[in-house]
């Protein structure tokens, strides 16, 4: 801390000017000592901090030590019930005492059933079988004759399976044609009243055989929409005329078909 000079007062000034200036330089003396004290005490803090910045990691790693410690304790920690101890007192044992132990008085098991040995007889060479004397030499008559009953049993022949032909020379046709096929369709098809209710459109894909004679047989759906709309088409192919039925090579021929049955509510875009 710098020591602050005092100003010699020159012998012309009056005493209210020393005074006055007296009193300044009381008052930076004063000043000074202030600066001076404020100076030391922010050294005195800037010390500290550093301590501290220099002391965190050692405290850091104190803590997680005493942390790791608490809980290792805590973790091993056994609790005994506190209770009177109980006085058994000495025991005299002779560890070389032997100890009685007295005869069962049990009846002993019974014994085993005893097995049968089945002894195989044996036949003396010397033994004669007595003979049996059959008179083969019967005369047999005619009247005492058997009659031989002939049966026919009818023998199963298997039947031939005629191929089912997919694409042939010359296609099979409904009377009429197609659209005639398709105005019966159009005027038999009742829409199922839950396909209705539902809002269900859409084909529902039939697959049947048109036979020699044009008749259909083995409707089935191959692809459905459900909710009724399934068996009615089934039911108005099956109810459909007959068809031409197709050939192959001139001759008639069993051809399978697939059409689309289209279920639409009126008024509405399919």
């Amino acid at each position: 801390m710098k020591t602050p000079k005092i100003i010699s007062t020159p012998k012309s000034l009056t005493e209210e000017t020393i005074q006055e200036l007296t009193n300044v330089n009381t008052r930076l003396t004063k000043s000074h000592k202030e600066l001076a004290i404020y100076e030391d005490l922010l050294a005195i803090k800037e010390e500290h901090k550093a301590k501290d910045v220099a002391l965190r990691p050692l405290l850091l790693n104190i803590g997680m030590a005493v942390s790791i410690l608490l809980a290792i304790i805590a973790i091993n920690w056994k609790s005994y019930d506190d209770g009177n101890l109980v006085d058994l007192g000495e025991v005299e044992a002779d560890l070389n005492e032997i100890i009685e132990i007295p005869v069962s008085t049990q009846p002993p098991p019974p014994p085993p059933p005893k097995q049968e040995v089945f002894k195989i007889a044996e036949v003396k060479d010397t033994e004669i079988i007595e003979d049996i004397n059959l008179n083969l030499d019967v005369e047999v008559t005619e009247n005492e004759a058997l009659e031989v009953v002939e049966v026919n049993v009818p023998i199963d022949e298997e039947e031939e399976i005629e191929e089912i032909f997919v694409i042939v020379e010359q296609e099979p046709l409904p009377e009429g044609g197609l659209e005639a096929f398709y105005s019966y369709l159009a005027k038999e098809l009742k829409y199922p009243s839950q396909a209705m209710r539902l809002g269900i459109m859409g084909s529902v894909f039939v697959q049947f055989v048109i036979e020699k004679d044009g008749s259909i047989t083995q409707v089935q759906v191959v692809k459905g929409i459900g909710a009724g709309c399934d068996e009615e088409a089934i039911r108005v192919i099956q109810n459909a005329p007959k068809w031409i039925p197709g050939k192959q090579r001139g001759v008639p021929v069993r051809v399978k078909k697939i059409i689309p049955v289209k279920f639409i509510i009126a008024g509405t875009n399919p």
